[in-house]
Order: structure tokens, then C-alpha cells, then sequence
């Protein structure tokens, strides 16, 4: 017999709760996937789907219904994604990237991505036994889309609905409600070294601070040494000990925002943050930029102007001196 959740690795618990219903055929019309992203969360979600398509079907066609899953191409699931509106153009963040598409804040599930999720559940499967519909990062629905889902949720059908979120908080409590939570936990080093094995990413550049900000999540891991080696390897030496005057400060501040989108400037706070934790973590804690960095993120994602932000950052930073 098959190990559908054989790459499931670290989530022990979550795979004995959906193995245990589909063996008594106890499939709940809504599950709530909740944990840190990068912990296995989507890739979970693509077992269990797999395993339930894969019950009734032939074993030789396994295979293929585990690939178009994959692919997104079954025609019984629906995978929903926060996406950005270009142009009158949903794009996700993978499309919006390959694009070339310069974001200024960050996707959402939008009210019309909720419509077509009830559409698409208003017809009967066409192959599998059941419809099921992911949405990732339910989190970001906002609370008309959230109210419009919870409609659905009512009156599922014949389907299953798989939110994945960080937390149950992140949610609307009517939301919550209607969900079987499936719980899911940071890795250890071991497990996380086996995933990267896995996916054949254990050679990235792992530097303290990245590993910091993973902090047991494989997915953040690897997105986190991608997203460093796609910054200029000139700006992040600039950027190793804080500004130590205006005019460093001012100049700093003009490449980051001609260089990077507001995503990536948001992942340079964290990642500065956990890089001069490092330096000031034997020091005068009270002469800290960490402060100033947690301020400025606070600004960024309320959509102020990022060069500003920046610039009075930095200029703030110049100004600490070391007692």
C-alpha cells in the first residue's frame, strides 16, 4: 500500500488525524490547517487530496492523479492563492514576480476569488469522489471575503474546504468554527536537514541569520537564502554594521528603495534584525537600531512611503553611539 504522506516529514500529528479519517471514511467538510508557513502545511494538503482521489481509483493511475495535483490541473480541485490586482489582472506572487510586477502591498483573497470558490462548488465532481478547494494564506481574506466564505462553508455539498493559516487568532472565530483543526509544528534541525535533503536544497547558503529566521520552518529557510542571494551582494556588506553617518544613512536608504519592492524590504528588517541581534546581543541593548528596524516595519506595512521610512531609520541608527 501506498505511503501517500511519506514526504510529510516532522508532522507526525497531523498525518495520524487525516490518515484516521480516511480509513473511517469520516472526511470533514472543512479542515483547518494551522501552524507556521514552511512547516509542511500545502505539502500535507497535497497528500491527504492525493490519498483521498487516489481511494477508489486504480492503482496505476496513482501516478497521474498524484502529478496533476501537483500541477493544479484536476479537475475536482480548486487551489486558491492571495493574489494582486494589475491592471485589472489577478496575478499570485509567483506571477506577479515572473512579471515583473513591483508590489507595494502585500496579495489578499479577494470577494471575487470567494465567488468562484462557491462556483466551482455548485457543480458535482467529475472524477474523484469528492470537490475539495485550498485556500493558502487564509489569513489574508478580508473580513466581506471571510463573511462571503462563511456562506459556503454552511452548505459545502459534497466537498471538503482546507484553510491553511499561522494561527487560529488569524481568523475569523465564525470561521474557525466551522473547521476540524489539523495542528502543525515547527521542525527540528535534524528534520529540517532531511527536508532540504528532500527537496534537494541543502547546499543553499545557510547563514546564522537566515537560519534565525526559519526557526524550524524548511520553507522559510529556503525562501530566506533565496531572497538574500536575489539582493545584491554589495548592498547586504553595506548594510553589515549600521549606518555611522547621515550621508551613509541617506545613500542606504536610496538603494533600498530603488532596489527592492516593499516585500523584500520587509524581509531585509527581518533579516537585519536577527544579523544585529548577533552584534548587540553582548552590548548596550539601550544603544540598539532593533528598535528603529521594528518601527520601520510597522510604517512599511501601513504603506508609507519607503524612502522616507528608510531615511529616518537610518539617520536614526547614525545617531546611537556606543557607551
Amino acid at each position: 500500500m501506498s505511503n501517500f504522506f511519506a514526504s510529510a516529514i516532522g508532522q507526525a500529528q497531523a498525518v495520524a488525524l487525516l490518515t484516521q479519517a480516511i480509513n473511517r471514511q469520516r472526511i470533514a467538510p472543512a479542515y483547518l490547517f494551522v501552524g507556521p508557513p514552511g512547516v509542511g502545511r500545502s505539502l500535507t494538503a497535497r497528500c491527504f487530496i492525493t490519498q483521498i482521489f487516489c481511494t477508489n481509483a486504480p492503482t496505476a493511475q496513482h501516478h497521474q492523479i498524484k502529478q496533476r495535483i501537483q500541477l493544479g490541473n484536476h479537475p475536482d480541485l480548486l487551489w486558491v492563492q492571495p493574489t494582486y490586482l494589475h491592471q485589472g489582472q489577478r496575478l499570485t506572487a509567483a506571477e506577479a514576480a515572473e512579471a515583473g510586477v513591483k508590489r507595494k502591498a502585500p496579495p489578499i483573497i479577494r470577494v471575487e476569488q470567494i465567488r468562484e470558490i462557491a462556483q466551482f462548488l455548485s457543480r458535482s465532481p467529475i472524477e474523484a469522489s469528492r470537490n475539495i478547494v485550498v485556500i493558502e494564506q487564509a489569513e489574508t481574506m478580508a473580513e466581506t471575503a471571510a463573511n462571503a466564505l462563511l456562506k459556503t462553508l454552511e452548505e459545502p455539498g459534497l466537498a471538503t474546504i482546507i484553510l491553511i493559516a499561522p494561527a487560529v487568532e488569524a481568523l475569523l472565530p465564525t470561521l474557525v468554527s466551522r473547521c476540524q483543526r489539523i495542528p502543525f509544528y515547527r521542525l527540528s534541525r535534524e528534520q529540517m536537514t532531511q527536508v532540504l535533503q528532500q527537496t534537494g536544497d541543502e547546499n543553499l547558503h545557510m547563514s546564522p541569520a537566515v537560519l534565525a529566521i526559519a526557526q524550524g520552518s524548511p520553507g522559510d529557510a529556503i525562501a530566506a537564502s533565496q531572497q538574500l542571494q536575489a539582493i545584491p551582494a554589495e548592498l547586504i556588506q553595506a548594510l553589515t554594521h549600521p549606518p555611522q553617518s547621515i550621508h551613509n544613512a541617506l545613500d542606504l536608504a536610496r538603494q533600498i528603495d530603488k532596489t527592492l519592492d516593499t516585500e523584500a524590504q520587509l524581509w531585509l528588517i527581518d533579516y537585519l534584525q536577527h544579523a544585529y541581534w548577533q552584534q548587540f546581543l553582548a552590548g548596550d541593548m539601550q544603544n540598539s537600531p532593533l528598535p528603529h528596524l521594528e518601527q520601520a516595519k510597522k510604517y512599511l506595512r501601513s504603506y508609507a512611503q519607503p524612502r522616507l521610512v528608510w531615511e529616518v531609520t537610518f539617520l536614526q541608527m547614525s545617531q546611537l553611539q556606543p557607551q
